[in-house]
């Protein structure tokens, strides 16, 4: 066993040690030694930020590099939150910074080089756990929020198909049930995100809520957002109406559309919903995952879709799990057929060295031996380079 171990750490990515953080604990003699103080402690911050901000901007140059997000524009576009560990980070820390990585290159690749007069492209970012297809995702949404898309956001299609305290039978359809509680708070973020848009889109048909109310054609869109919004008994119908105008209007040019789904695995598959009779409910029979279904369909142009597989949440699925064929089953992979897959994986070293260095920086990592060539190894080998899992170790360092 030791000479294995020897062996992989023999394989370990030999780190510029020219790129440590200063770990003398005398203070400089000279100008020399102060001189080579400073350029010692400036080096990683170099290694591990770009100062290029603009995601439209970020090239194959800035990959392992973080890059900030100022602190307004994240309230903005993820007021629903961003995924716990991060937040927490981004509270600690006082900024948010992603690092640009290679799965989100690729899509801004694709993205800029798109033909959206033709059907829109389906993406779907997957990979094993803690990898970073959340985040990756945030980089996506902050691209196309710069570039004045409009964008559809689920931040996680798991709460929509387990433990919802108040399902109803759709008023609409009898077949299905309503989600009043999750759609209202979806309409609130979606209105956050995207409120420059809601005055200028108009509805191209009447919609009647009931005797007495009724959102007249050519409303702004934000009628009926807020309808749903005032009457949460009426916030699923009015999300289904969101959606249906959204994907109808975006071909006319006015706006490019990005549907970004976390979690598209729950769309498929088993919830853990149950009738008054104990009998389960069916994804299908949510009237919020019947409509998110059709969103997700290419049928529509002038836009792209975005999609996740995420383990987490997921239910009645391997542990181990990470495929698109393993988490969509049968029924999600022809439904989302054709699409381009991207794997996000593990850290390179390069990746990996960058934020070790981050959180040196922020004190994320404060253990003694974090600076030395022997604490790293250690690191690598405990987290094998995953970044949810070096995350964890370094929080508790």
């Amino acid at each position: 066993m030791l000479k294995g171990m020897t062996r992989l750490i023999s394989r370990v990515h030999k780190l510029d040690p020219g790129r440590l953080l200063h770990t003398g604990t005398q203070a400089p003699q000279n100008l020399t030694a102060h001189l080579d103080d400073q350029v010692s402690s400036e080096r990683p911050r170099a290694i591990s930020r770009t100062s290029e901000n603009d995601p439209a901007q970020h090239e194959q140059r800035h990959e392992g590099q973080h890059y900030n997000i100022p602190l307004p524009d994240v309230k903005a576009l993820f007021p629903q939150g961003l995924p716990p560990r991060y937040a927490k980070q981004v509270k600690t820390f006082n900024e948010a910074c992603l690092m640009v990585r290679k799965p989100a290159l690729e899509l801004l690749h694709h993205l800029k080089n798109t033909n959206f007069a033709h059907p829109a492209v389906r993406y779907v970012l997957y990979g094993e756990k803690g990898t970073g297809k959340t985040l990756s995702l945030c980089h996506i949404i902050h691209f196309c929020a710069k570039q004045d898309w409009l964008v559809l956001h689920i931040p996680d299609a798991h709460l929509w198909v387990k433990n919802c305290r108040d399902l109803l039978q759709s008023t609409y359809n009898k077949q299905r049930f309503d989600q009043p509680l999750e759609a209202s708070i979806w309409l609130k973020n979606f209105k956050t995100a995207n409120e420059r848009f809601l005055s200028q889109i108009k509805t191209q048909e009447k919609y009647v809520w009931n005797k007495r109310e009724s959102t007249e054609q050519g409303s702004p869109l934000g009628e009926v957002v807020e309808q749903g919004m005032t009457r949460v008994r009426s916030a699923t119908d009015a999300v289904g109406i969101v959606f249906k105008e959204l994907k109808r209007q975006s071909s006319l040019g006015t706006f490019r559309l990005l549907v970004a789904v976390d979690g598209v695995n729950a769309l498929w598959g088993r919830t853990t919903l149950k009738r008054e009779d104990k009998s389960p409910i069916a994804p299908e029979e949510l009237a919020l995952i019947y409509n998110l279904r059709k969103v997700v369909q290419n049928d529509w142009n002038g836009g792209a879709i975005v999609l996740t597989l995420s383990q987490t949440g997921s239910l009645y699925k391997p542990r181990k799990a990470y495929l698109p064929q393993e988490l969509l089953g049968k029924e999600g992979f022809d439904a989302l057929d054709p699409f381009i897959p991207i794997l996000v994986s593990n850290y390179n070293p390069k990746e990996f060295e960058s934020c070790l260095q981050y959180y040196l920086e922020n004190s994320w990592l404060q253990h003694e031996k974090a600076h030395t060539e022997e604490g790293k190894r250690e690191l690598l080998f405990l987290s094998n380079s995953n970044p949810g899992q070096l995350e964890r170790l370094c929080a508790c360092l």
